[in-house]
């Protein structure tokens, strides 16, 4: 996936439809409700709900003084990297027509941020942006040291209230419900569904026997890792076993029906990348 990415056709195009899905979403779904849930596009939003100004006109204003600012007080390399996405959404948003799909206002704010969350996902995976409100993040984090998601929800927070006064409280909740449902679709969209657990097993006493069982008993490969103990200064050997989220569970009670003080310690792994893993 990553070496078509990375060829001069792909990337533009992808970043042409990452573009016209947040059109889509926007036009579609988050404006004819009047719901404006941060970053350059919730303040359109804001704006067309009081001055009845187009969506791509304050979108294209908004991202030009951006622009400027990540030109002035960043670096030209970032300037170059959100150029064309600031620039062409408001084309995007333009050219879509502005339509009432979903009535209901709640559905339509789901459906709107998951189709959002799918379309920054892709300009992500493909380090393109549409920029935006992204830039302020970036001159906190560079002259204050805020970090960047910290910045981001700050701003975007900032303009979820202003739901309050143009279109009241109850677009406030939707504009913050969505920001974090887009927050959670972008992080899987960005890492895959299909996640894994690593599971690292240490055992004092029958680690021998939890390996046995694993290798023998069941399909999945591990590895060994030699490790010292913090506090006993030992060297000792550690399993790691990478598993389907569905076998995880199991694996862990066979290894606590062998040592129930056995160390067992689960994360995820959002992508894994060569080597076999049986499931």
């Amino acid at each position: 996936m990553h070496r078509y990415l990375k060829t001069s056709i792909v990337k533009p195009v992808l970043m042409l439809i990452a573009l016209e899905i947040i059109a889509i979403s926007i036009n579609m779904f988050y404006a004819p409700h009047g719901v404006a849930a941060g970053g350059a596009t919730g303040i359109a939003i804001l704006v067309q709900e009081v001055f009845s100004v187009s969506l791509g006109l304050t979108t294209l204003v908004v991202n030009a003084i951006m622009l400027g600012l990540a030109f002035w007080l960043l670096d030209k390399a970032t300037t170059r990297r959100i150029l064309f996405g600031s620039l062409l959404l408001p084309v995007f948003l333009a050219i879509t027509p502005q339509i009432m799909i979903v009535e209901d206002r709640l559905l339509a704010i789901i459906v709107g941020s998951v189709i959002f969350a799918i379309g920054v996902a892709i300009n992500f995976r493909i380090d393109a942006s549409s920029g935006g409100t992204t830039v302020p993040p970036m001159i906190l984090q560079k002259y204050l040291h805020i970090k960047p998601a910290v910045g981001l929800f700050a701003i975007d927070l900032i303009v979820c209230l202003f739901n309050i006064p143009v279109s009241g409280i109850e677009a406030f909740i939707l504009a913050v419900f969505s920001i974090g449902l887009t927050s959670i679709v972008m992080n899987y969209v960005e890492t895959g569904f299909d996640r894994k657990k690593v599971i690292y097993i240490m055992s004092n006493r029958a680690l021998p026997k939890i390996e046995a069982e694993i290798l023998n008993e069941t399909d999945h490969g591990l590895t060994i890792h030699q490790v010292l103990g913090g506090y006993s200064g030992e060297p000792k050997d550690m399993l790691m076993v990478i598993v389907e989220q569905a076998h995880f569970r199991q694996l862990v009670n066979r290894v606590h029906r062998i040592d129930p003080i056995a160390f067992v310690l689960v994360t995820e792994a959002a992508e894994v990348h060569g080597g076999s893993i049986k499931s």
